[in-house]
């Protein structure tokens, strides 16, 4: 006789499974994607040789701030969006090629008259945090565009996965109880990794969605970015200071772009509410992240104070 924590473990299997299957292969399909038939979609595919590629990219992580860093960036008089935040083309659609990823980009004549009329640089970039944790995304991005500039936001990784796990409950992706989740982490996301790495065409549904601890290891994602660019093409902030003092840090992300020093609208974004976490897990998650952030700390020689 199953007990009632079994039952609802293996309702939440069966129903990420269906999810996954599904989204996995509608989402990697070198053909499809939303509105793909559309006249507008039609159109900006066959356009992409005519944009730009992105000066900047915030590769993650998730659940860290990179929404507001985004929309602050944005606002700037010399920053060109892109057509959506979250372009996911270095994990999930990079099969569809460098044109589909130009495409949602702005036109090099853009880019050209607004510099000759107003004399100064204007970028464009986009904000992707799922890439800091996909294995292939660094050599990807260093083969397409070696010499974007990479922004990274870190936060208390106790905090992070609290916030990633309301999240992913409030979205109907999580059934789980917290303490439940992170204790079913590591089989969720057995051979992910390897699965990501063998095949291309692969999407992690898990990876995004149940990797509470481990998008926590930060200097284990970040020691495979070091391979591939310079120190002086990361940008890598605490959210904690961001959030303390937006202004400060984001003219310290105005200076890493060589862009003019301004103020934006600095509103608090996609910040939801949920309980407080219970303070028996808050002492587990803790002492599990203590070695992983000492590794951090080593690895940048700065001391987060998590």
């Amino acid at each position: 006789m199953k007990t009632s924590l079994q039952k609802k473990q293996d309702y939440s299997e069966s129903k990420n499974f269906i999810r996954k299957k599904i989204g996995t292969w509608f989402l990697n399909h070198p053909n499809l994607w939303t509105n793909s038939l559309s006249p507008y979609s039609i159109y900006r595919g066959l356009t992409g040789k005519q944009r730009i590629l992105p000066n900047f990219i915030i590769i993650g992580v998730p659940k860290c701030g990179t929404t507001a860093l985004y929309e602050y960036l944005i606002q700037h008089e010399n920053v060109l969006s892109a057509l959506w935040k979250e372009i996911y083309f270095f994990d999930r659609y990079y099969p569809r090629g460098l044109d589909w990823y130009r495409a949602n980009f702005p036109y090099k004549l853009t880019k050209f008259f607004k510099e000759t009329k107003n004399k100064s640089s204007f970028l464009t970039g986009e904000s992707t945090p799922t890439y800091i944790h996909h294995p292939l995304a660094p050599n990807r991005i260093a083969n397409d565009i070696p010499d974007v500039k990479l922004i990274i936001l870190l936060r208390n990784p106790v905090d992070r996965a609290y916030s990633h796990y309301q999240m992913e409950k409030r979205l109907g992706y999580e059934n789980l109880e917290f303490s439940e989740a992170l204790d079913q982490e590591d089989q969720r996301l057995k051979n992910e990794n390897m699965k990501m790495v063998n095949d291309s065409n692969y999407y992690s549904y898990e990876w995004q969605t149940h990797s509470y601890k481990h998008s926590g290891h930060y200097a284990e994602l970040l020691t495979k970015w070091m391979k591939f660019f310079p120190k002086e093409n990361l940008l890598i902030l605490k959210t904690e200071e961001f959030n303390e003092n937006p202004s400060q840090v984001f003219h310290q992300v105005l200076n890493f772009l060589d862009l003019p020093m301004q103020d934006v609208k600095y509103n608090k974004i996609n910040v939801g509410k949920y309980s407080h976490m219970d303070p028996k897990i808050r002492d587990k998650l803790y002492e599990y992240f203590k070695p992983h952030n000492e590794k951090l700390y080593k690895l940048l020689d700065r001391n987060f104070n998590w």
